[in-house]
């Protein structure tokens, strides 16, 4: 989240590489405490190098399985120790290779993600 600029009111939006090891961190932390994970990654604005104040981390997580529809796995996934808000997408491995390999979506991930 922002932070204090020393003691003024100027707020300063986490930098790309304070979030990149954030991220990383976070994904090797849940790959050694969650069984199942088969990729985790993120794309988007810190991808791209393009992010700004109040931009959040789009990820990915690749899992084995999931006993909960699309919709709401996400909720069970804490992020609260991540830098920005973070907007996870978590599929489960058949979803993730019925992805349609043409889609606008699709195409973004293999150009961005890290």
């Amino acid at each position: 989240m922002p932070v204090r600029s020393s003691s003024s009111s100027v707020f300063v939006w986490p930098d790309w590489a304070l979030v990149d090891r954030a991220a990383r961190s976070w994904a090797s932390r849940v790959v050694r405490e969650r069984g199942g994970v088969r990729r985790i990654g993120y794309f988007g604005s810190y991808s791209r190098g393009d992010w700004g104040p109040g931009s959040d981390l789009d990820m990915v997580v690749v899992v084995d399985h999931a006993d909960e529809p699309f919709v709401r796995r996400a909720a069970r996934w804490d992020t609260t120790d991540l830098p920005v808000p973070v907007d996870l997408l978590v599929y489960t491995d058949a979803e993730w290779r019925a992805l349609d390999r043409g889609s606008r979506f699709f195409r973004t991930l293999e150009r961005e993600a890290r």
